[in-house]
Parts: C-alpha cells; structure tokens; sequence
C-alpha cells in the first residue's frame, strides 16, 4: 500500500435528500449504481487502509457496502441541504478518534463524479506532503475566457472581476482552472484546525473534462452517458 508512514482514509460523501437529481447516488450507470464507481475506484488506488461512505440512508450504506466500502451512518442533522461537507468529514475523524484510530491523510471522495479513476485520486493524494503541502484536489481548465469574466455591480451595471486580465488575448491569460468537485485530499491536523477543504500551499491534479463531469442535474448525468459512450468508442 503506498503511503509510507503516512496513514490515510478515504471518506465518500453521499446522503439521501439529493434534491436536484433525487437519489443520485443509487442511480445505474454502466450496470452499477453510481455510488458503487468511485468506491471500486477507491479500492482500486490502493492508497489507503480504509475507505468509508458516510450516509444518513441505509440504502445508500448498503449499496455502499456490498461493493467494499465501510458503511458509517451519519447523525441526521448532518444531512440536510445546507450542511457543507467539512462537518460530515469531522464527524467521521472523531468517530474514528473515539475508535482509538488516527489519520494522517483524509481524502474526500465524491460519488457523483463516476469516471474519476483510481489513478486520478493516487494523484491528488500523493500531492500531500505534510507541512510542504497540506492541501490537495482535482482540477479541470476553465473552458471559456474565464479572465473575461463580469459581475454585476449595485446599479446592475457590469463590471469587470479581474479588469488586470480583461483586456488579454486568450493565448496570453494566466492558466485558469476550477476545483471540479471529484477529489480532494488533505493533511488532517490542518484540515481540523481550518476546517476546509482550501488552505496554503493548495496542490491540484489536471483532469481533462471527460472524467471531470459532476453529477448535480439530468444534464450533468445526459453529459455523463455521452463521455462514457466516447470512452467506450475509442
């Protein structure tokens, strides 16, 4: 297992309330709920000693399980729409802590992002070094001028939000990329003490836009079906 003397757990997020896209995370893709591809791919890694779906759904630990992972029910209050994702991966170190177990490296892993590869997460984890790089994730490059990019001001009038940039032609504008929302890893004293996912010396993982698609919306999973069908083509 690589890692060295570094200990390192693997945390997927997936409640039942989905609310856009009703219970994403059963949804069949590619003869498997969509939950079930980030956890193969998780195993699949082999970079860390345990990996865990933390759920308010039985049915999601279930589906969770049966394909490897280790089920941890989350506190109902926990699992609503307005909770972020820092609580949840807190909730889960202090169970751990209470289980006499300490981690060195936590990755959050998201379900709903299913042609993320094993090779992408070994690539965002092995980013972290402690105290060098505490913070790590998957990114994709903007595709659009992003450089260009406008907001309205008080009187609704728009006005630029990098007016250094907006002027640059394409070619010459700095490499501007997106967390996009697959995977993250950070060093745990850090992430306990900040409490999120972004800190100092943040470290990202390139991935191109065909193993980048987030599953929030049936256009998000329509986008997934198209990719996956250009995979399988080539």
């Amino acid at each position: 297992m690589s890692g060295g003397k570094y200990r390192r757990i693997a945390v997927i997020p997936a409640r039942g309330g989905s609310q856009r896209l009703p219970r994403k995370a059963l949804l069949e893709f590619e003869g498997k709920p969509l939950l079930a591809h980030t956890v193969l791919a998780a195993l699949e890694s082999n970079c860390f000693e345990k990996v865990v779906a933390s759920s308010d759904d039985d049915e999601i630990l279930d589906v969770a399980s049966s394909f490897g992972a280790i089920p941890f029910k989350r506190d109902p209050a926990l699992a609503d729409s307005a909770t972020t994702t820092a609580p949840v991966l807190i909730d889960v170190l202090e169970h751990e802590q209470d289980q006499a177990e300490n981690w060195d490296v936590l990755a959050c892993l998201y379900a709903t992002a299913p042609l993320r590869t094993a090779e992408d997460i070994s690539a965002v984890v092995d980013l972290v070094e402690p105290g060098v790089c505490d913070y790590a994730m998957a990114v994709s490059q903007a595709d659009r001028p992003i450089h260009q990019a406008l907001k309205f001001g008080t009187d609704d009038s728009l006005e630029s939000v990098w007016p250094d940039h907006v002027n640059l032609n394409s070619q010459d504008a700095p490499q501007f990329v997106f967390g996009n929302g697959s995977t993250y890893a950070v060093y745990v004293p850090a992430f306990l003490e900040n409490k999120s996912l972004y800190g100092p010396g943040l470290r990202g993982h390139l991935m191109p836009h065909e193993r980048s698609v987030d599953i929030d919306t049936v256009d998000d999973f329509e986008l997934l079906k198209f990719y996956a069908q250009k995979r399988a083509s080539q």
